[in-house]
């Protein structure tokens, strides 16, 4: 095989990658969606299951108490599968702008159409823009946002329980260690998806990517 079949069958593999990752980056979109919204519906209907189980104050708490635990432990496996699709998402982004950075060596005009500036992230750093800040871009992920009603359904729960222990008290005494628990939760699921983020970017710098990394803005 001469250079010239060479670099043909270089440039039809590296096509075939193009593909397969941009194929990947879309399955990594798709699956987080589904995920995201096999939690919400199932969050919804066991809220309804419980409203027609409150009719009853005695079957109602340990029916509520099993029904919110199964929910609270679907979360937690939804959040950290989501934490993996977005860093795969980002893999995939990486993969595709290497190979666009050898596009634009091909020829003059290359340069032109398959610019840093007109692609995206993490070629172009400011694509997509984080317009209320990298934190706000932070805490909007599919993830961040499964997590907060995770703990809010886990807060519920310990509100739940404390109240039925506590009858006859104020419904505040319930309240606090409800809110306390929310915001416990919702700290420590920020706490691992940034710990997985950093992991990954210490990764990627030891493998020769790039080490920066922006803070996801969108849900996947």
């Amino acid at each position: 095989m001469d250079d010239k079949d060479r670099q043909s069958a270089f440039l039809s593999a590296l096509v075939t990658e193009h593909f397969v990752l941009q194929t990947a980056a879309s399955a990594t979109v798709t699956e987080a969606a589904s995920r995201s919204s096999l939690y919400v519906f199932s969050l919804s209907s066991s809220l309804v299951a419980m409203g027609f189980a409150s009719r009853s104050r005695e079957a109602f708490l340990p029916f509520a108490v099993t029904l919110l635990s199964g929910v609270f432990l679907l979360g937690i496996f939804t959040i950290i599968r989501l934490v993996d699709t977005m860093l795969e998402y980002q893999r995939c982004l990486a993969g595709i702008a290497r190979i666009r950075g050898y596009y634009r060596t091909l020829t003059p005009e290359a340069a032109v159409y398959f610019s840093a500036e007109t692609g995206r992230w993490p070629e172009a750093q400011t694509t997509p823009p984080l317009w209320l800040g990298p934190v706000i871009g932070f805490l909007t992920t599919a993830a961040s946002i499964v997590s907060l009603l995770n703990s809010i359904v886990a807060g519920a729960g310990v509100a739940l329980v404390v109240g039925y222990a506590r009858a006859g008290e104020q419904t505040g005494f319930a309240l606090l260690p409800g809110v306390a628990t929310a915001v416990v939760l919702m700290v420590g699921f920020l706490a691992y998806q940034r710990w997985r983020y950093s992991i990954s970017k210490t990764v990627e710098s030891h493998e020769g990517r790039r080490p920066n990394h922006p803070t996801p803005n969108k849900g996947c």
